[in-house]
């Protein structure tokens, strides 16, 4: 078995909360309470939870709103959102699915009614968002989609594969739980980079390991990439152990007793830019994020963390 899901309740009533609460713990599931929208907006981003149930009239940040933000950042995106609501009217209950809820309870609703959508909602999302339990992004599925759908658009695409350099020499001389804090920075730095360069929204997604996936415009491509490469640098330092990061290596034992320095990490980022309004030339998913990963090949060709393009264009950062 493994850890339970953890169950986001947002609902300024105290006593609803505490009976939606009550409930899905008899369930099973780990739960965390919030009375605010702001205040649920800072647990996501400190557990994110597998699920969050909404209330749609709260104060200051309602929950239309609060599931507008979580749709449009790509960390909390996949997150699905149950709204509570004490609007039957079909208009109402399309207003917020158009708002990026999952599903809806309207209240008054009884304790089978509830753990029966908890189910469900979790159960579709498990099947139709494959996600990174690491760092809750889309994975392989929704990546292809997205290419798909950008190709279909009519417009250029950027898709980039990221990948972290000397990063076996972490786990073989940190351990793997280290190893994770050094995937989860890079998430966080692409994270950083993607809501930076602003409109229109960048896509990324968690192809596994220390693989992740961007989808940007072109002219994005550049300042996302130079961001993502300072915020990770700047992250991924201050996780070396002190003596290490100072003298710029590590010292990786071999089986057979012999010790080997490794630089530390750097990025290496191959991309390929899908050009949609071209005649339809790349704009084949699995092609395209193809060429990226041949890209990046390259990009591990040279020293420090590099940017390779495909068209014998590269940026050297």
């Amino acid at each position: 078995m493994g850890e339970p899901d953890t169950i986001l309740v947002v609902d300024d009533d105290v006593d609803i909360a505490r009976f939606i609460e009550v409930n899905l713990k008899l369930e099973g599931y780990r739960v965390l309470l919030a009375h605010d929208g702001a205040t649920a907006l800072q647990l996501v981003e400190e557990h994110m939870p597998a699920l969050a149930v909404v209330d749609w009239m709260m104060p200051q940040l309602d929950g239309l709103e609060l599931t507008r933000r979580l749709r449009a950042d790509p960390m909390t995106a996949p997150i699905p959102v149950i709204l509570l609501t004490a609007r039957g009217q079909t208009a109402d209950k399309v207003i917020g699915l158009q708002a990026g809820a999952d599903d809806y309870l309207v209240k008054p609703f009884d304790t089978l009614e509830l753990v029966a959508r908890v189910r469900s909602t979790l159960r579709r999302n498990q099947e139709n968002r494959e996600v990174s339990p690491l760092t809750g992004l889309p994975g392989n599925s929704r990546i292809l989609r997205e290419i798909t759908d950008r190709a279909r658009a009519g417009a250029d695409f950027a898709v980039s594969h990221v990948d972290i350099d000397r990063f076996k020499a972490v786990n073989d001389v940190y351990g793997f739980a280290r190893g994770d804090e050094f995937i989860t920075s890079l998430a966080r730095a692409l994270h950083r980079a993607v809501v930076e360069v602003g409109l229109p929204p960048a896509f990324l997604g968690h192809i596994g390991g220390d693989d992740f996936l961007v989808v940007c415009s072109p002219d994005q491509l550049k300042p996302l990439t130079t961001k993502a490469i300072l915020e990770f640098q700047a992250a991924s330092d201050a996780l070396y152990d002190p003596s290490d990061a100072e003298r710029g290596f590590v010292e990786v034992v071999q089986r057979n007793g012999e010790v080997q320095q490794a630089n530390l990490v750097t990025l290496s980022i191959g991309v390929a830019i899908g050009q949609a309004a071209a005649g339809g030339q790349l704009t084949d998913p699995r092609e395209v994020i193809a060429i990226a990963t041949d890209m990046k090949s390259v990009a591990k060709k040279h020293n420090g963390n590099y940017v390779a393009v495909d068209r014998r264009s590269a940026l050297h950062l």
